[in-house]
Formats: structure tokens, C-alpha cells, sequence
């Protein structure tokens, strides 16, 4: 069996938050992230351009925990040891990121109508970071 620890998912997150992070730095349109949104929503009092560094923390730590989370399920479900295998999850668990960033957070939390472009850049952005998570986590089974 796949030995996959939390903590490797931890690191795997972070990294494949910092790998999406460089894309939608180089690929986005500057806006504010929806983690920036959400802060103005809850926690701020003003526009979401004003809580960019909040925003991007608060992205961080979801990055770092959703891949904690992949590294649970990909123990609990004992797939093999195959990078591919661990990639393709990890492109799958970039898809279900995207219907429940797009979906619930977007649409249900923040009240937002993302219009398909965004969506598409979004679907991409967390494409990239599945990809990276299950690289990442397919080493940690070798």
C-alpha cells in the first residue's frame, strides 16, 4: 500500500498553490481573486481590490488544505502507484475544485455570476494545481 502522509499533501498544496498562483499572475486579467471577495464580504468593508494580500493568504491556506484532503482520500482509497494515476486524480480533484469554487462559492456564498471566460481561467488555474498536487503526491509514493 501507498504510503501518502498529511504532510506531504500539506507540502504538495502549497506548491501547487504556488505553481497555479504564477499562472494566474501571468495568464489573468489582474482582478481580485474570489478569496479577496469573500474577505470584503465577511470580514471587510470595502471593495475587494482592497484586500488582495488577504485574499491571496486566505487562498494559500485553502491550497494547503485541499491538498492535505487529496492526500487523505488517495490513502483512503488505495490507488495504486502510478504517477499517472496520481496525476489524473489529481487533474479529476482540479475539476471537482472547480464545479465547487464556480458553483457554491461563487454563485451560493459570494453571489457572483461568473461569466464563461472566467470560468474557463478559473477551470485552468485549478487544472494546473491538480496536475502539480499529483505529481507532487506520486513522488511520495516511490
Amino acid at each position: 500500500m501507498a504510503d501518502v502522509s498529511i504532510i506531504n499533501g500539506l507540502a504538495g498544496g502549497l506548491l501547487a498553490t504556488i505553481v497555479m498562483t504564477v499562472f494566474m499572475m501571468a495568464l489573468g486579467d489582474d482582478s481580485p481573486p474570489p478569496t479577496a471577495a469573500l474577505w470584503a464580504k465577511y470580514v471587510g468593508d470595502g471593495p475587494p481590490e482592497e484586500y488582495m494580500m488577504q485574499g491571496m493568504a486566505l487562498h494559500i491556506l485553502y491550497g494547503i488544505s485541499a491538498g492535505a484532503a487529496f492526500a487523505v482520500l488517495f490513502t483512503v482509497l488505495e490507488f495504486g502507484l502510478s504517477v499517472v494515476t496520481a496525476v489524473g486524480l489529481g487533474l479529476g480533484y482540479g475539476v471537482v475544485l472547480t464545479v465547487v469554487g464556480a458553483v457554491f462559492w461563487m454563485n451560493v456564498v459570494l453571489d457572483m455570476d461568473p461569466d464563461p471566460a472566467m470560468v474557463g481561467t478559473f477551470a485552468l488555474f485549478h487544472l494546473v494545481y491538480g496536475a502539480v498536487l499529483g505529481g507532487w503526491i506520486s513522488q511520495g509514493l516511490l
